[in-house]
């Protein structure tokens, strides 16, 4: 037996009845209150001395008492039977033009949903506009066209990170692909050659394997986002940062960086993964986009309240207005992907972690090339809210 949406009443439907209510109701109020003052005004005979009568224009006479209760009766009646008459031809009046005003208040109500009826991934561009009265209604259109806003920025930016990451996951393959046929297809290959071939393929797979790992570090930064950790234990950003600098030392060495440290203890709680990845990938971006000869500076500390990391680096020039954009996936100085070296990932991932245990991450590009990064996260000997 199948189950059936029980019928309910429209939102007009319901302003409507609760509008007739309320006619009906203080139109009842209005009647009742004519009816007692029309009894309590009329007894002029109340004033006349006992057995005092009174001469009709019909001939009769009557006792005023009498007549008093007469024309109380009479004005009564037709006070009640005009006056219901009247309640009731203003009543469907009434009700007819509320649900004719409901219709009309509701009908932006009507336009939102249709609108998220029709919506789907090619009518992500529709909104409803609404230029009526500035009300409530209003602030409601205006909000559901700015959700919408944000929706269509989220899908654009979900499609262009699938389109990069599919791009990167290609390249790696591509090459190992190409390599191989070559290889195979030169029936004159050596042993040397084919060694050639599998560094390639190696150093290939390894790429793969890099963004893959990336993302989903990626994605599981942005799972956690908002505080919903599932591992909460304390971390110094100085040993996370002394193990990345240690890592990274062959690569220092060999392009010559001066390495200014200044390591202080700075105590956060959160995933010791994810802050270990993030004190890892700024180290390895300041590395990997210096230059011969450069400078890298960091410097971690604490003061109670918050714990902070900041990386800085020479390197090549980053424009101000490109800086934002190096915190969005598949970014590379300001570059998309072509021609640069990592999975440009590493910033993206600094800021999911970032989001996710409650801190703030910014970069600010330096006079004459580089960057310096500062990431700022509560610090574990900060006080937690009961």
């Amino acid at each position: 037996m199948t189950g059936r949406t029980p019928v309910r009443p429209t939102l007009r439907l319901r302003l409507t009845l609760l509008n007739g209510v309320l006619l009906v109701g203080a139109g009842a109020v209005l009647v009742l209150l004519a009816w007692l003052l029309v009894r309590d005004a009329l007894r002029p005979a109340d004033e006349l001395l006992p057995g005092s009568t009174v001469a009709l224009a019909d001939g009769r006479t009557l006792d005023a008492g009498q007549w008093q209760r007469q024309l109380i009766d009479a004005a009564s009646r037709e006070l009640l039977v005009k006056g219901l008459v009247a309640l009731v031809a203003i009543s469907m009046v009434g009700v007819a033009g509320a649900y004719a005003v409901a219709g009309r208040a509701l009908r932006p109500l009507h336009q939102v949903t249709a609108t998220a009826r029709r919506l789907g991934e090619t009518t992500l561009d529709e909104r409803i506009g609404w230029s009526g009265a500035n009300d409530e209604v209003a602030e409601l259109a205006e909000t559901f066209d700015a959700m919408l806003d944000r929706i269509s920025a989220a899908f654009e930016a979900q499609k262009r990170f699938v389109a990069n990451a599919s791009h990167e996951l290609r390249t790696p393959l591509a090459v190992m692909r190409t390599e191989i046929d070559v290889t195979l297809s030169d029936d004159e290959a050596d042993l040397a050659e084919y060694r050639r071939m599998a560094s390639v393929v190696r150093d290939a797979s390894e790429r793969a394997n890099g963004l893959v790992d990336a993302l989903l570090v990626l994605a599981r930064s942005e799972a956690q986002t908002g505080g919903r950790l599932a591992r909460r234990t304390e971390f110094d950003l100085a040993v996370g940062t002394a193990n990345a600098l240690s890592a990274m030392a062959p690569e220092v060495e060999r392009i010559g960086l001066k390495v200014h440290t200044s390591l202080r203890p700075a105590p956060v709680v959160g995933d010791p993964g994810l802050l270990d990845r993030l004190a890892g990938n700024l180290v390895e971006n300041a590395v990997r986009y210096n230059h011969l000869h450069g400078r890298l500076w960091v410097r971690t500390g604490a003061d109670g309240q918050r714990s902070w990391l900041v990386v800085g680096n020479t390197g090549f020039e980053v424009a101000p207005a490109d800086v934002p954009g190096l915190f969005e996936p598949f970014r590379r100085g300001g570059q998309e992907r072509t021609g640069a070296r990592g999975s440009g990932l590493g910033l993206s991932i600094v800021r999911a972690v970032c989001d996710a245990h409650g801190g703030t991450v910014k970069a600010v590009a330096q006079p004459g090339g580089g960057l310096e990064v500062s990431v700022t996260l509560p610090s574990a000997d900060a006080p937690t809210a009961t």
